[in-house]
């Protein structure tokens, strides 16, 4: 990403060895705001080397602020991929019939993206589906997510129909409950097609293993396809391995993660991250229950056993209730100014 952060919605986010970081990653800290029906949105951009995309995509972002508003945006140089969070009431003003808020913001931000990525052209050391990659919804205060799973479902259908991407539903969303992970794995998301555990352009393949649930049924090239959902909150905590063998952080990964027998609600991947460094990515899904505290506990102990040090691990989002305040603070100082 690049470092001038100029826009009026960006956040300034320190960097460290070339990777924009945002400042909650060793504590989170902030009083909870109570505000009445919020969402956010996390999209998952596939590109953070390319400036003027970004600029193009953050001003999409920008495009409905106040009653959207960008709180947070996280880039890592070695995965080449961004991530963006946008908050904004569950329902727009006035009651009027045009789709909310959120809906129309996220909506443009991936159009922007489309527009400004090539997909066929990607490379990076993070798995991928397409230049949006991957969509979440999650229901902040006051918020059910019944109501988000809705709001997902009908952005979904616009993206697959006006942008004519496959678009593949999970979580409350899915008819089925279907998880991000299992749509992941039937699409074959987890597996490099590059030497160096690197994921570059499109897939061979222009069949897909799975129908969409919305879109057509054959992937752009220079699109790709997206995975949108709607779930409670999910934290993301990823922790450096000082090695540069994928193998061993792929071990860790496996064994930390709940389907390799270790922390219940922790997923897990192992991959290259730089130079001489590998990383231990996480989501965690029920992080009230199983948090960062005890992945980086875990995630120390089976690097020990193979004699590996780790870093410090770090959130790529800002906490539920810094979002929140975030999202209050931009409203409070919108409605001064008028």
């Amino acid at each position: 990403m690049h470092s001038q952060q100029n826009s009026c919605c960006r956040l300034e986010f320190p960097k460290r060895n070339g990777v924009v970081v945002s400042t909650q990653h060793h504590r989170r800290e902030g009083a909870t705001m109570l505000s009445p029906a919020l969402a956010c949105c996390k999209l998952y951009i596939s590109e953070a080397r390319n400036a003027p995309a970004l600029r193009a995509i953050e001003r999409a972002a920008a495009g409905l602020r106040p009653a959207a508003v960008l709180v947070n945006a996280f880039a890592d140089d070695a995965y080449n991929r961004v991530g963006y969070t946008l908050v904004s009431p569950l329902a727009g003003a006035g009651g009027d019939s045009a789709p909310p808020p959120l809906h129309r913001a996220a909506f443009g931000v991936v159009a922007a993206a489309l527009e400004a990525v090539d997909f066929g052209v990607h490379a990076g050391a993070h798995p991928r589906l397409g230049v949006v990659d991957h969509i979440a919804f999650h229901p902040l205060a006051g918020a059910h997510l019944d109501d988000v799973a809705a709001l997902t479902r009908a952005v979904a259908a616009d993206i697959g129909d006006k942008l004519q991407v496959p678009t593949y539903l999970y979580g409350a969303a899915h008819k089925d409950g279907r998880t991000l992970a299992s749509i992941r794995r039937q699409l074959g998301y987890f597996m490099p097609n590059s030497p160096g555990e690197q994921w570059r352009g499109a897939p061979d393949s222009s069949s897909l293993p799975v129908a969409p649930d919305a879109g057509p049924a054959t992937p752009s090239r220079s699109k790709g396809v997206v995975a949108i959902g709607a779930t409670a909150w999910v934290d993301n905590y990823n922790v450096p391995v000082h090695t540069p063998d994928v193998a061993a952080a792929k071990r860790i990964a496996r064994a930390v993660s709940e389907r390799g027998g270790g922390l219940r609600s922790v997923q897990a991947m192992g991959l290259a991250h730089g130079e001489g460094v590998t990383e231990v990515a996480c989501n965690l899904l029920d992080p009230a229950r199983v948090g960062a505290e005890q992945v980086q506990e875990r995630v120390q102990q089976l690097a020990a056993e193979q004699g590996l040090a780790v870093g410090e691990g770090y959130f790529t989002d800002f906490s539920q209730e810094r979002i929140v305040e975030l999202y209050m603070q931009s409203a409070e100082a919108e409605a001064s100014q008028q």
